[in-house]
């Protein structure tokens, strides 16, 4: 089947972490099951300083670090669903607003909620609280 014929394209936030890795597993299936395409999408940024300074290793490459997880993650989609069509994306900036846009034109969001974090009660983490809030198709928060 083409995995682009009409299912469209199926987003997946990927950050490396064990929902995130839900999140892509549940997110490839999903895709493969509509004739879609999966687009893996992670996010990076500098480490903030406040002012103060801050002394990186020499071999520091965040953004080098995201698309090694994006090969990572992709072949690993390849070898669960060999026919799935499967493109990288990563982006310098915050990923709550890069999946937002990330989802523009995009038939499902699929984000992995880390749970309750510090907070008794909290039910989604920020970002997958703004992507389900903001996203510009519908979103499904995996939850490990």
């Amino acid at each position: 089947m083409n995995a682009t014929a009409g299912g469209g394209r199926v987003v997946v936030g990927v950050d490396g972490s064990a929902p995130s890795e839900d999140a892509v597993a549940w997110a490839a299936g999903q895709a493969e099951l509509i004739g879609a395409e999966l687009e893996l999408v992670t996010a990076w940024e500098w480490p903030s300083t406040y002012g103060a300074p801050m002394v990186l290793p020499e071999q520091f490459n965040p953004a080098g670090d995201a698309e090694r997880l994006l090969v990572d993650t992709e072949a690993a989609v390849k070898r669960a669903h060999p026919g799935l069509s499967v493109r990288r994306s990563t982006a310098e900036g915050h990923p709550a607003p890069i999946l937002v846009e990330a989802s523009k034109g995009a038939t499902l969001l699929v984000v992995g909620s880390r749970g309750h974090g510090a907070f008794i009660g909290m039910v989604l983490g920020s970002v997958s609280e703004h992507c389900v809030t903001n996203a510009h198709c519908p979103v499904v928060v995996v939850r490990h």
